[in-house]
Parts: C-alpha cells; structure tokens; sequence
C-alpha cells in the first residue's frame, strides 16, 4: 500500500483494489483564513483526483474543499459515506456530481467492491476487494453535525485515518482488524480559543500554553490506545497568511500557541519514547509492506524535495510563511472582494428572520444557553449595531433601555455577517468563528449550547440536536481514579475516563476536549450543567 500526503488531513491511499483520496483541500477556508500547511498547491490535482474511491471525513471547510472536488476529483468515484443521522454530507456531494455512494453503518467493517458491499469475511480480500470500516461520530459537537474516522485494509495493510475525529471506542479496531500499520492523526490546533477572547494577555498565554499541551497530550493518548506500527502526524495545523492573522502561526517559538506544526509533535513523540513518528509533507510518499519485517522500518519514505529542503520549511518557518503569504495575495484579495459589502441597513430583522424560528424550535438548547447574547456588528471601537439574541424569550431584538452587560457576547464585522446571511449557512462556526476573524467575551464557563445553536440553523439540524441533548448520558458504571470513584463516561460526550480522565489537584480533566470537573463537589468548571458524579475512597 502506498500512502501520499496531499496537505492538511488529506492523503492518497494506494491500493491494490484502487485508489481512495481523503479530504483533498488546497482553496482557502473560514473567510481566506485557513490555508494548508506546507503548501499544496503545486502538486498533481488531475491526477490525484482520478481516484477510485472519494472519503469526505466531514464538512468541515478544511476537509471538504467544493471548488477543489468540482473541479479535479472524478465524478466516478465511488463516496464512502459515513453513518450521519443528518444527510447534509451526502446533499452537498450530490450537488456537485457525485452519483456513486457507499453508505457504510458506523463502526461497522465492509467488504467492498467498486460500489457494492460484498459482505464481511475473515478470509483477506480478493485483489479487487477492500475492507474498510467508518467510525462516525455524530454528537452535536462533533465538526457539523458529525465527524468520522476511516480504516482501510488490503489484506496486507490497515491504515486509520483519523484526520481530527476524536473516536471514544476504538477497541473496534482491534476486534474487527487486529494490528493497525498506518495511523494518521490530529494533534494542532484547530479552534479559536483563547486568541479571539477580550482578557489580558497573560491570561491568554495561560490558557494557550495549557491547550497547546492537552491537544498533544490527547494525540499521544490515541496513538498509545491505537498502537500502530507507524505514526504520521497530520490535519493541521493550518497556516494564516491574511496580515491580520499572522500574529496565529507558531513561527517565533511561543510555547502558549495552540498551532504547532508536525516537528514539534514528532519531537515530543520521541522525548516521551516514541519513535513511530513518520513526517510528510504534501507531495510525500510511503510504502508500506505491511507492516514490515521483523527487524526493518517496513517503509520506504520519499519526499517531493530534498530531505534539507523539507526540514527548512520548519527550520525557516517565517520566511517560508512570508514567501507563501506574498505568492498568496492575489487570493485572498479575491476572496475578500466576494464578501458582501460592510454598510447596509439594519441587520436586526434580517437577524430576526434567521434565529427566531430556530430557536423557538428548541427547548433544550434555547434553555441551556439560558440568558441574552449580545452580537456587536462591526469591530472592537466601532460597533454600528447591537442586536440581542434573547434565549429565555426566544426572541431577537434591541438592546433594552440601560442594558449594556452581557453575559457572553460576539463582535463581528459587518460584511462577514451579511455574507453568511447572503449565502444562507447553516453553520456559523464553521464561517465565522473558525475564520477568528471576530472577537468575544463571556462571564463565566463556555456554553456548549450557545455554540451548538450557531452550527444548527437548519430545521433539521436543531431538531437532531435537541434530541440528542433530550437524551440521558449513562453515568451507571463507576471507575477509580487516583483515590477517587467516578463515573466511568464524560458527563460532556461519553467519552471513557479510564482512558482519557487526569486526576491532579482535585480536578479531573478529560483530555477528549479538555473539559475539568472539580472532583469534591463533582461541578463542571468548563461549561454550565455536566455534573460528574464523584466520591473520595477511604485511604
């Protein structure tokens, strides 16, 4: 088998059986925000894209590139679907082609054939066979509305992509597919937080610095959970090129941004005794046999330019940045220009006609936000407009006369909110707040409703997550954890704290999502509600 990077998540999987290309993105995402790093632009796309088999992991803009797959990727490929309760993934391939689906049921392993699933057998697959198996994640937070994972074996080798799902089950894989080779996987940043919020700088550092090792330290915690054979970092980070974004790329050794690139994973790999580590860059080539035989790497590595070339991309970061940031111009100039203009009229009811009926809709999630946020139209010492998205009352409207605190609140520039509303997004994160071209302040823990809300403006979306949030966690089943008894599955997303729970100082932390629990009284210190059911054993 052989695995091609082709930037970002993204990677040409060469197999016997065909070809399979992963979450192809090279056009900028999240309002010219987002661009792959290193630079993939110069590689092959008619090539790569006349594959046989299509994996888009999710919608989210930097796994899901619609000019890209419109036009370079063949629309006789086969899609390998993954198990959504809401089929926006589908829709959005169909619309621009895709005919040809495999819908595959989540976790489960399937023998396929071109587009027919053939059945599962223990016997490997025939040489125009392949088994597969996607992990579909399909809680609210995961990506919008639902993340995926991807195996893929040939009988010889077994890659996981994991791109930037987080799996909470994963000894699925050893049951359904023994030893992994291949294991690729997010371990950057890929959020906004803390960059974007109103507090002091130290403040910022603090909270960056802590994300920055618990992303890594939730990577290093799959990899050892996985237990591949090799190991290639991958689906970040991106790399920020617009002027006003520049202070975001980790290119002057600051230890609190929330982006470093894959030496500094693949060097914390090896100071923690790991040395799977395999770096790729786009264009980069592995060949697998397998796994390898006892006593050899079972890889062959090539790389697109000289191994001093490649490594100067992370030695030399800035320069190469600012060499890209020039090349790149032109394109984001264009991407700006096709945002609507700032100045308008009032955005009150255009904001009105949006949100109201979405929120009317849902009790769990209106509740749970369960007070008025402000959203500031313009940006930070020029604000033109305060509309307020009153949740109690399901309501949009004005400020009321001598309110002037909020609880949380948005600032965001004008023609950013005209374009979403233009263009009718259904997800205002995966616009707006992945782009960090706004600001934010909050009192208080996040609000995993708030956020929940502004990726949901679809009926179908709200009505799928409100009845996910109607549904009870099963916290039956009880763990020990350095002297204490909780509750085995996070009160956030289920996920398993025997393996993903850190006890220290009376607080546990689940290093899925970083979420901490004060252990004596079992309150959530990230986000209101997700009680932890706690106790301290006897010594």
């Amino acid at each position: 088998m052989q695995v091609t990077s082709v930037g970002h998540a993204g990677f040409h999987i060469q197999t016997r059986a065909g070809s399979v290309l992963c979450d192809p993105w090279v056009n900028p995402a999240y309002f010219a925000s987002w661009f792959p790093f290193p630079d993939n632009t110069g590689l092959d796309w008619d090539t790569l894209g006349d594959c046989d088999y299509l994996y888009v992991s999710h919608l989210h803009k930097d796994h899901f590139d619609p000019q890209l797959l419109r036009e370079k990727v063949n629309k006789n490929a086969t899609v390998l679907l993954p198990d959504y309760p809401v089929p926006d993934l589908k829709r959005e391939l169909e619309a621009l082609g895709f005919t040809k689906f495999v819908e595959t049921t989540d976790s489960v392993k399937h023998r396929i054939r071109g587009t027919e699933i053939v059945g599962a057998s223990d016997a490997p697959p025939a040489d125009d066979e392949l088994d597969i198996m996607i992990i579909a994640l399909r809680a609210p937070a995961d990506g919008p509305i639902g993340d995926s994972g991807l195996v893929v074996s040939d009988g010889d080798t077994t890659v996981f992509n994991m791109n930037d799902a987080r799996p909470i089950d994963l000894d699925v894989l050893a049951r359904e597919f023994g030893r992994i080779d291949v294991h690729m996987l997010q371990y950057s940043g890929a959020i906004w937080y803390p960059w974007v919020y109103d507090m002091p700088e130290r403040a910022k550092n603090a909270f960056g610095t802590q994300k920055r090792q618990r992303q890594m330290d939730r990577a290093r915690s799959y990899i050892d959970q996985v237990d591949a054979l090799h190991v290639i970092p991958s689906a970040g980070p991106p790399v920020f090129l617009d002027d006003a974004l520049r202070y975001l790329n980790d290119d002057c050794g600051n230890p609190a941004n929330i982006f470093p690139d894959q030496t500094v994973f693949l060097d914390q790999m090896v100071r923690h005794g790991d040395h799977r580590g395999i770096l790729m860059i786009p264009g980069s080539t592995a060949d697998f046999a397998g796994g390898g035989a006892e006593g050899t790497d079972g890889y062959t590595l090539t790389h697109p330019a000289p191994e001093s070339e490649v490594l100067k991309i992370f030695t030399e970061k800035a320069e190469y940045i600012e060499d890209m940031a020039q090349r790149m111009a032109p394109v984001i100039a264009a991407e700006k220009a096709s945002w609507a203009p700032a100045a308008g009229g009032s955005l009150l009811e255009p904001l009105r006609e949006l949100f109201e009926p979405i929120m009317k809709q849902t009790d769990q999630i209106s509740d749970g936000i369960g007070y008025p946020v402000a959203l500031e139209i313009g940006t930070p010492g020029d604000v033109a407009e305060t509309v307020v998205l009153d949740f109690p009352a399901r309501t949009v409207r004005e400020p009321l006369e001598g309110e002037t605190k909020f609880r949380y609140g948005f600032t965001i520039a004008g023609e950013l909110v005209r374009t979403v509303l233009r263009d009718h997004e259904p997800d205002w994160v995966n616009t707006i707040f992945l782009s960090t071209r706004f600001r934010t302040w909050r009192v208080g823990g996040y609000n995993e409703f708030l956020y929940t809300f502004f990726k949901c403006l679809t009926d179908e979306r709200i009505a799928y997550a409100d009845g996910w949030f109607a549904e009870a966690h099963d916290d039956s089943a009880s763990i020990e954890l350095c002297g204490w008894e909780v509750q085995r599955r996070c009160p956030h997303l289920k996920a398993d704290l025997s393996k993903f729970g850190v006890v220290e100082d009376g607080k546990l932390t689940c290093n899925l999502h970083g979420w901490e629990w004060d252990l004596a009284s079992g309150r959530c210190l990230t986000s209101k509600g997700h009680e932890l059911r706690s106790a301290k054993l006897p010594d």
